[in-house]
């Protein structure tokens, strides 16, 4: 079961977040006005977690905003923040899965969610941002007909230990 969140179901906001392994990197191409991809695996995969976002209330009372958990069993497995954006999409700013629950359908259940939300404020599509070095979710846009728009090589030049790209990814309707 998916659901805004609400007062009630605040405390569930950021319970999704949990690292995962950096096995490697999307390697972007940009050819004849046509995005395409290599994987480069690394020889030494890494550890990378990323910071809980701050709770906003504002997304449970404003049209323009929302997060929808998804609950298995009266237990929050999942999330996805999202806000309309100024160039006419939906960006999704986080999504996020319990460990043990990936690869279960549930993000794309979350993703659908989006589209759902999207479609509803007469908005043309879902776009997001992630890392190069986030092969599984870069894998995981591509198979939800998601395409690249664009990569970022300065977004991250400020975090020496960084060393990522930001790739944004669109799925228009």
């Amino acid at each position: 079961m998916i659901i805004k969140m609400t007062h009630s179901t605040l405390k569930d906001f950021n319970k999704h977040n949990e690292g995962f392994m950096v096995t490697g990197r999307i390697i972007p191409k940009y050819e004849d006005s046509i995005w395409t991809y290599t994987e480069k695996i690394f020889e030494e995969p890494y550890y990378k977690q990323y910071e809980n976002d701050d709770i906003d209330i504002s997304y449970i009372y404003e049209k323009e905003k929302a997060v929808f958990l998804y609950y298995d069993d009266n237990i929050s497995i999942g999330q996805i923040k999202l806000r309309s954006n100024w160039n006419g999409f939906a960006l999704v700013e986080d999504i996020a899965v319990a460990k043990d629950q990936r690869k279960k359908g549930i993000g794309t259940a979350l993703l659908k969610k989006a589209e759902e939300w999207a479609r509803q404020n007469n908005l043309i599509g879902l776009m997001l941002e992630t890392q190069d070095v986030n092969i599984s979710a870069c894998l995981f846009y591509a198979r939800n007909d998601f395409k690249i728009g664009g990569v970022d090589s300065m977004l991250y030049s400020n975090f020496p230990t960084a060393n990522e790209k930001a790739i944004f990814w669109y799925f228009q309707f």
